[in-house]
């Protein structure tokens, strides 16, 4: 626990006094991300940064489940093209195609899902046609 300021001593001194005294001990020396750059300093300031920071370390959607899961299948379709083997983007559509199943047996709060799972065999096939060309 921190000592108390003693009297007759101006609080900007005193906490100085703390931080040196702290960083002779090497007790920021440990924290994370010492030494490295700040995270974010070249994007435009935001006043929600903490919130968004906050809910995606807690791995959370400001989406509704339905719409969070089409986006996934967005991103996962998309990725497919840079994806390097076949059964990378076998694993990766069916773990949507996992949750979209789910979704259809019991479908989430919000919108309507609209999807359907996606035909494994067609877009490994395009990915092949489109690793043959390139």
């Amino acid at each position: 626990m921190t000592e108390r300021k003693p009297a007759g001593v101006s609080f900007e001194s005193w906490v100085d006094k703390q931080i040196r005294e702290s960083e002779q001990r090497g007790d920021f020396a440990q924290l994370p991300g010492f030494g490295k750059p700040l995270e974010g300093l070249d994007r435009p300031y935001d006043e929600a940064w903490w919130i968004k920071a906050k809910m995606e370390r807690e791995g959370m959607s400001v989406l509704p489940p339905a719409l969070a899961l089409r986006k996934e299948a967005e991103e996962t379709l998309a990725a497919v093209p840079g994806t390097r083997t076949e059964a990378q983007v076998r694993r990766m559509l069916d773990e949507v195609n996992e949750k979209i199943a789910e979704a259809v047996r019991r479908p989430p709060p919000g919108p309507l899902l609209n999807l359907e799972p996606f035909d494994v065999e067609a877009v490994v096939e395009e990915w092949r046609t489109a690793r043959r060309s390139s």
